[in-house]
């Protein structure tokens, strides 16, 4: 069956690009994940060039009842494509700017560092994550939260409109005037609808930010964590924190409070000054003003993730001592995220105003957060794909399950975190 596909594959008409089997140079190379976990042998890989070759993938895969993994970047890749089709939208990587409607429109390929390079002449900035080498529509497709989203929402918040090649290999145009359900489920619910090879969203009017990275000693840790408790209640919507337990290059345990302030230094250096108070000089003052485009706040790898309502003394102080060994971010979320419009996609979890991630997981942490944790995850950070549910309402979860079931009844796209059309 592999053999009879890959001889079709390669005779399809206006398949532009190249298609790579095993054993041909590029497989190795075309079949890679960032993911070091993730080792995928899919029956081919498949560089599309265009939508045409997008369209060519998902009716072979559809054809020959086989599996369709999309991969641009490899950033997010949890699932191997084994026994597929691993289709990369790389070289589609076009960003294309109105800097009079102040948006964007991307193709597939497209990375954030693409994107922030085109904006920034026009004193524009799009809703990003934390590394310029992400790519964009699976940031996007999975709700998106950067450093400019308690401002202005989450990524997903933002699209304006998607072209999409369906499981049936039929080519939409999902916005606001047409194919509502798809536009909905395409705004957090990931890559489980279609291959979307054109996505257009807002862009904003930020050209710089006061930004940065600032060290403390780590004794003063538990008094920050709890003073930041009680002063994200009051933060300006312009300022985004997270506060970080983690090591120095030369191993010392320090504090970090990682901040981006959208407007003028001296506004936020006021917004921040109550946790700069109580953290004490710094050991280390990374924060400056600079182009948006140019502010690297990095991120900790997602191995044990909760949201939580609150943050009681207990979890502060498991935080403080996870953090002796592990490097623990303590995130800020709510703001404009909290306020959606009424017509906003599914993006789950929007009240909980703080998310915990540590880069290493135990049982014994994930109990003892778990007893007051909300259970819930974010999409964008989930390596465990048993547990998509988890990151979506009970209500848009069923929706999404419903939507799906419309456009993607076979479940073609199901190597990704899947929402099954049951």
């Amino acid at each position: 069956m592999s053999q009879q596909l890959v001889d079709r594959a390669r005779r399809i008409d206006g398949f532009r690009g190249a298609v790579h089997v095993p054993g041909d140079e590029g497989y190795e190379e075309g079949r890679k994940s960032l993911n070091p976990a993730v080792d995928a042998r899919p029956v081919m890989v498949a560089e599309a060039a265009g939508r045409d070759d997008v369209r060519a993938a998902v009716v072979a895969a559809a054809e020959h009842d086989l599996p369709l993994a999309v991969q641009a970047t490899g950033h997010g890749t949890h699932v191997p494509s084994d026994g597929g089709i691993l289709l990369r939208t790389s070289l589609m990587d076009r960003v294309e700017i109105d800097p009079v409607r102040r948006t964007a429109r991307v193709g597939p390929g497209a990375r954030w560092g693409q994107v922030l390079a085109a904006a920034a002449p026009y004193g524009l900035a799009p809703l990003s994550g934390s590394s310029p080498q992400v790519g964009v529509t699976g940031y996007t497709l999975g709700g998106g939260v950067g450093w400019l989203s308690r401002r202005y929402g989450f990524a997903a918040d933002s699209v304006l409109g998607a072209e999409v090649v369906t499981a049936g290999g039929q080519v939409v145009t999902a916005d606001a005037d047409g194919h509502g359900d798809l536009f909905w489920a395409l705004r957090g619910g990931g890559g489980n609808f279609g291959v979307v090879t054109s996505l257009e969203f807002k862009l904003y009017p930020v050209a710089q930010v006061y930004a940065g990275i600032a060290y403390f000693p780590y004794e003063v840790a538990g008094e920050t964590l709890t003073r930041y408790r009680d002063w994200a209640a009051t933060a300006p919507d312009e300022v985004s924190t997270a506060v970080m337990l983690t090591a120095m290059p030369d191993g010392r345990r320090v504090l970090g409070i990682k901040a981006m302030y959208a407007g003028p230094a001296e506004l936020g250096r006021q917004a921040l000054r109550p946790l700069w108070e109580t953290a004490g000089p710094a050991l280390v003052d990374g924060m400056r003003t600079i182009g948006y485009a140019d502010a690297a706040m990095g991120g900790t790898p997602a191995r044990y993730l909760n949201f939580f309502d609150a943050l009681p003394d207990e979890v502060i102080g498991t935080l403080v001592e996870t953090g002796t060994h592990a490097t623990v971010e303590i995130r800020h979320w709510s703001g404009a995220m909290a306020a959606p419009g009424p017509d906003a996609g599914p993006v789950g979890h929007r009240d909980a105003p703080f998310s915990v991630i540590v880069d290493q997981r135990t049982p014994e942490l994930a109990e003892t957060l778990g007893r007051h944790g909300t259970g819930g995850t974010f999409l964008n950070f989930l390596l465990d794909s048993t547990r998509v549910h988890a990151a979506y309402t009970a209500a848009d979860h069923a929706r999404l399950t419903a939507v799906k079931k419309a456009y993607d009844p076979g479940n073609v796209f199901r190597l990704n975190h899947n929402i099954a059309p049951r």
